[in-house]
């Protein structure tokens, strides 16, 4: 994959990079992580800058932050609803939890897309519920980008800080982000076991 990438940036440069950060967003296994550090440092040699790979990321980002967003609105809340009072017994989860949390997301919608760009694990996974509560779309793109331009320039400064030992990022961040996705599980499950137990 490693191989892969390189090849993209030094074929396309700044289009690459805006490629490869659009199929991140929609195919987690492509990771940031490795992605804008190696952006990061084929600034070294002077054919790209690190404001441009800055941007190129942070484009990319917002791009593929929209179909996960679409997917979200085309579901929608009132589908998500008669699920959850259909099936939802089985997560404890109703269609009231449901409408609850659409509110908590339409209070702090632009919050929470900022902040959780910057996780690692659920970055992309945001662009889901905000769409289900048809947040603005303006409002969702301008959060996106802010947060993520916040995520690839830091990414890319750390791959030129580091220069050749730039896969060091991902090597450290990459656990980080099992150990948030495996917090979010871990705490679902402790939820859905105390319901379970108040409804016994």
């Amino acid at each position: 994959m490693l191989d892969w990438i390189k090849n993209m940036m030094t074929t396309l440069g700044y289009p690459g990079v805006t490629f490869l950060m659009f199929l991140e967003n929609i195919f987690p296994p492509l990771p940031s992580e490795l992605i804008m550090p190696l952006a990061g440092f084929a600034t070294t040699d002077g054919q790209l800058s690190l404001i441009g790979v800055s941007i190129a990321g942070t484009l990319g980002s917002v791009l593929g932050a929209l179909p996960l967003y679409a997917l979200g609105r085309w579901v929608g809340k009132d589908r998500l609803v008669q699920w959850a009072d259909r099936y939802g017994k089985w997560l404890t989860v109703s269609g009231d939890d449901i409408c609850r949390a659409d509110e908590w997301l339409t209070r702090h919608g632009s919050k929470a897309v900022f902040f959780c760009r910057l996780v690692p694990g659920i970055r992309s996974l945001i662009s889901i519920p905000a769409g289900m509560s048809t947040m603005n779309v303006a409002q969702f793109l301008l959060y996106t980008a802010l947060g993520a331009g916040i995520w690839t320039a830091a990414l890319a400064y750390g791959g030129r800080a580091l220069g050749n030992n730039y896969e060091l990022i991902d090597r450290y961040l990459g656990p980080l982000s099992y150990v948030v996705l495996g917090g979010l599980v871990l705490g679902a499950a402790i939820w859905v076991w105390q319901r379970r137990r108040d409804r016994a």
